[in-house]
């Protein structure tokens, strides 16, 4: 069977008893993969890789996400690349993509998109029967979800950086994670950028009924949300980055952790 991954580009399924070796360069998606029972299977990450702990301690680091050491990962001689369009660079996957025969390109962008992500990576890879269970763990959850009694729609400022202040677009992952529990995301008007830059000021206070304050990429603690509060006078409460921006397996944990958000938790 053939898979489309997320720019259209048509990937064949592995044959059967062959040895893939892949290279992720996607946090969520290396997690992702681990939780289909393939980390035997990678030969490369990016530094931010760390979930599971355990399970990619002894894969071979090549970068971050947008600063890879090309050359590290040629020595790897991967089949397959795994990437992100929100993620990584475009011309540094154009030149891995010249000595790396596969590399399938993700971009979820609204939490139902996980059921395609597995599928793809759970079919092209020999274990679309896992991918099917991870499909029925999310359905289960977004059911429960979209059960749960839907509180007043809000508006909210989810910050992912300081210095400068950074937001979301309402087209991200992000954003649409919000709109499963009526909240949504404020964004500068005018702005075309996924990630704009915001100045604090009385009329984005006045636009806003709280502030989300993000565990990552900025790693934004308690002492923030004190500050915060006190500036802008609003409620300021801190996220799990990880769980409202992490797609793939860790998608079904970020599920119930907003229903936990909806309930006030």
């Amino acid at each position: 069977m053939s898979y489309t991954d997320a720019i259209g580009q048509v990937h064949e399924a592995i044959a059967a008893g062959t040895a893939p070796r892949i290279v992720s360069l996607v946090p969520s998606i290396t997690e992702l993969l681990c939780a289909l029972g393939l980390a035997s299977f990678l030969v490369g990450r990016t530094g931010f890789c760390i979930h599971p702990a355990e399970a990619i301690r002894t894969i071979p680091k090549v970068g971050g996400t947008k600063d890879v050491n090309i050359e590290k990962i040629r020595r790897l001689a991967p089949t397959h690349l795994i990437v992100n369009i929100d993620e990584n660079e475009k011309p540094t996957v154009d030149t891995l993509a010249q000595f790396i025969p596969h590399v399938v390109v993700t971009h979820p962008l609204a939490p139902r998109d996980n059921l395609a992500l597995y599928r793809l990576l759970g079919g092209i890879f020999g274990v679309a029967n896992r991918g099917e269970a991870l499909c029925d763990a999310f359905e289960a959850e977004y059911t429960a979800l979209r059960a749960m009694p839907k509180g007043p729609p809000q508006t909210l400022l989810y910050c992912i950086w300081k210095d400068p202040w950074m937001t979301i677009s309402r087209d991200t992952y992000i954003a649409q994670m919000m709109t499963e529990i009526g909240w949504q995301a404020w964004a500068p008007a005018g702005s075309d950028a996924r990630y704009p830059r915001f100045e604090w000021s009385d009329a984005v206070a006045a636009e806003i009924d709280g502030v989300l304050l993000s565990s990552e990429p900025y790693r934004f603690t308690e002492e923030h949300v004190d500050a915060l509060e006190k500036q802008v006078g609003k409620p300021v409460q801190l996220v799990d980055g990880e769980m409202m921006s992490w797609y793939g397996s860790r998608a079904i944990a970020g599920l119930r952790y907003l229903r936990e958000l909806a309930a006030g938790g």
